[in-house]
């Protein structure tokens, strides 16, 4: 079964389970379990840390048992707390893999530059900052960054784990006070979004330039000059995926380690 989750991840410790804590896939994986009468375990596109909200989270389970999608959408809405929701529900190719049939991953990040700070409505998913931002400039640093490159500046190192990652868009629009930052890539490392919208806003408030942005991708490390910009401003809008032909092929090429092509600005792959 293909689950399509939304949810506001202010209180929860990220989705990943953890005992004693109350977390997104705990939370489904307990409701589901009461529905299907039998233990959900439940494989997503991206672990969302703690305070990240979704949109267009993916995941899935593997069951014997029969269970239209409306109707689980249905009964799911009685079962969850009003800050996760399942949108849709159906079942899925035998080889479709929540997190590695994934091609794309899309996240939008928001800020505000209104004089108040965020509005009340929209607190828990709007981060203030500066009025006098430098749009351009934020732009200018984006782009950047655009391309396959290692991201070990912007990542936590996960032992084992490859931080080279194709950031195939980053850009930013205004809707009046609001600023929002679109990010894609084929994948992400931990905390990378995150990192890339503090160390393009730091550009912004003049407090550093893009090519100093540029130039973080020769680093093989995780820089201690990158600020991570808060969780709640951040949220996973959509999950891409190919047609049900190419499942197979794109599950395989995912669990390959990937490096930087030699002759890459970003060289320095693992």
């Amino acid at each position: 079964m293909r689950l399509d989750i939304a949810y506001d991840g202010t209180d929860f410790i990220g989705w990943a389970k953890q005992p004693g804590l109350r977390t997104v896939q705990g939370v489904l994986e307990e409701s589901l379990s009461k529905v299907y009468r039998e233990p959900v375990q439940l494989t997503v596109a991206g672990r969302t840390d703690a305070g990240v909200h979704a949109e267009g989270q993916v995941a899935h389970f593997d069951t014997a048992a029969t269970f239209d999608g409306p109707a689980l959408v249905h009964r799911m809405a009685k079962f969850l707390p009003r800050d996760v929701r399942i949108k849709n529900a159906r079942v899925a190719p035998p080889e479709f893999d929540a997190r590695f049939s994934a091609v794309r991953r899309h996240y939008a990040y928001r800020l505000t530059t209104a004089p108040y700070g965020a509005d009340p409505l929209s607190a828990r998913g709007v981060v203030p900052c500066r009025s006098t931002v430098d749009l351009a400039a934020m732009r200018a640093a984006s782009e950047k960054l655009l391309g396959l490159h290692n991201f070990a500046a912007f990542c936590r190192r996960r032992e084992g784990a490859t931080t080279v990652r194709e950031l195939q868009r980053f850009d930013w629009e205004r809707d009046g006070d609001l600023l929002i930052a679109r990010v894609s890539a084929d994948a992400f490392c931990w905390s990378m979004v995150r990192s890339l919208v503090g160390a393009v806003l730091a550009a912004g408030e003049g407090r550093r330039t893009p090519e100093w942005v540029g130039a973080l991708l020769k680093e093989t490390e995780r820089s201690s000059s990158v600020t991570v910009a808060p969780a709640h401003g951040l949220s996973l809008i959509a999950v891409d995926y190919p047609a049900d032909a190419d499942l197979a092929a794109r599950n395989a090429e995912t669990r390959e380690m990937r490096t930087v092509p030699t002759g890459d600005a970003g060289c320095c792959g693992s």
